[in-house]
């Protein structure tokens, strides 16, 4: 990982970088596949429920549940990114899966991916729950979907299909 990322630093610094490679792509899928040590940090099971029922569709391994109050976070910035940083300094891990607010009151929801040293792999997106107005439960599920498909990991079921 720290290649791929050396050397898009030094494309970008040259002016030269085109955009994310297939190699990238393939190193993050690699990692996460590769994870031993998943954790979902939050105070309550049902979002760790939905993600590993989201994990197992992808054949990944299942998350453990860091029980934290994470409520702490929501004073921050970006409240799910701060979750996934305080789970970072306060277990071992290969990977954390954190949801939360976006950013301020009223700007949706994020489910971030982030790598043992607190690099963001990957995430996925809810707008505010006034407009999408789905339970928290498919909320969880839709944003996890879309952050392991959006860097090309595919579910089982898909697979099987001809």
């Amino acid at each position: 990982m720290e290649d791929l990322i050396r050397g898009a630093y030094h494309e970008s610094l040259a002016g030269a970088r085109k955009g994310d490679t297939d190699a990238e792509l393939e190193a993050i899928r690699h990692y996460i596949r590769g994870a031993r040590t998943i954790i979902v940090p939050n105070r309550n099971t049902v979002k760790i429920s939905v993600i590993n029922t989201v994990l197992a569709e992808f054949g990944l391994p299942r998350a453990v549940h860091l029980h934290c109050d994470t409520n702490c976070c929501d004073i921050s910035r970006m409240p799910a990114l701060t979750k996934a940083l305080m789970a970072l300094d306060i277990s071992g891990c290969d990977l954390v899966i954190a949801r939360g607010r976006l950013g301020m009151p009223g700007s949706g929801s994020m489910l971030v991916i982030l790598d043992n040293r607190g690099r963001i792999l990957t995430a996925g997106l809810s707008p505010s729950h006034s407009i999408h107005k789905k339970p928290v439960e498919l909320a969880v599920h839709d944003e996890m979907v879309m952050a392991l498909e959006r860097i090309g990991l595919t579910s089982q079921l898909e697979r099987q299909d001809p």
